[in-house]
């Protein structure tokens, strides 16, 4: 599961990815929840940044209102499910990220907890998209995140982490044919626990109207 992310913009993410003609004016989040809408990079002539909802919304819809919208998908699963299958021969993307959040249960309540790589401010989880087309033929650009098994350090937290690629895969996973059934095994495994952070945070972030730096500080250091 994942279901709440950052993107802090401490680095220029058209270098970050190549991008040809990069977007201007994008600005750091430090609580992205579903149907918001975000920066992902897909492949077409060129690598491009576009901006898309969080929460897919499959092109055979006919009314996005009576059909689920799931911000992830399980990377165990997406050759074999009907909404996510066809997406992986030509609509993967990478969605750009500098940390996700996770809840811990501890009694009857729940510690959140933000977890990002130790060295990178930014990295790329394999994601899907789709373009659904409204009546009036207008273009809704969407995306879901996908998952995989949780690492050592994640686990505690949740079975489920997001599939987090490492930079030598990115490209593979973004561009040509649809990775093969042992491809895909290998790019989305889980990311190395030792490569990466974990520490409880501020219960401000259970409201997704709150967005701000101090979201992501230590929970020891608010004090």
């Amino acid at each position: 599961m994942c279901g709440r992310y950052s993107l802090i913009c401490i680095d220029d993410l058209g270098r970050r990815f190549r991008i040809f003609d990069p977007m201007l004016g994008i600005r750091s989040h430090f609580n992205i929840a579903p149907s918001q809408v975000m920066p992902v990079i897909v492949q077409r002539e060129n690598v491009e940044m576009v901006m898309m909802q969080w929460g897919l919304i499959p092109n055979r819809v006919k009314d996005p209102n009576k059909s689920m919208h799931p911000v992830n998908a399980k990377a165990e699963t997406l050759a074999e499910k009907p909404m996510f299958c066809g997406l992986l021969k030509d609509r993967r993307c990478l969605v750009p990220a500098s940390g996700f959040y996770e809840w811990k249960k501890e009694g009857t309540r729940k510690i959140p907890y933000y977890i990002h790589l130790n060295n990178s401010p930014i990295f790329a989880i394999a994601g899907l998209y789709d373009v659904w087309h409204d009546a009036g033929n207008a273009a809704h650009l969407t995306y879901t995140i996908v998952t995989t098994g949780a690492n050592e350090l994640v686990a505690p937290l949740h079975d489920r982490m997001p599939a987090i690629l490492k930079r030598e895969d990115e490209d593979r996973w973004l561009a040509g044919d649809a990775p093969t059934s042992d491809e895909m095994k290998r790019i989305l495994q889980s990311y190395p626990a030792g490569e990466m952070d974990a520490y409880p945070v501020s219960s401000r972030v259970n409201s997704t109207d709150v967005d701000d730096e101090r979201l992501i500080q230590p929970l020891a250091t608010l004090f």
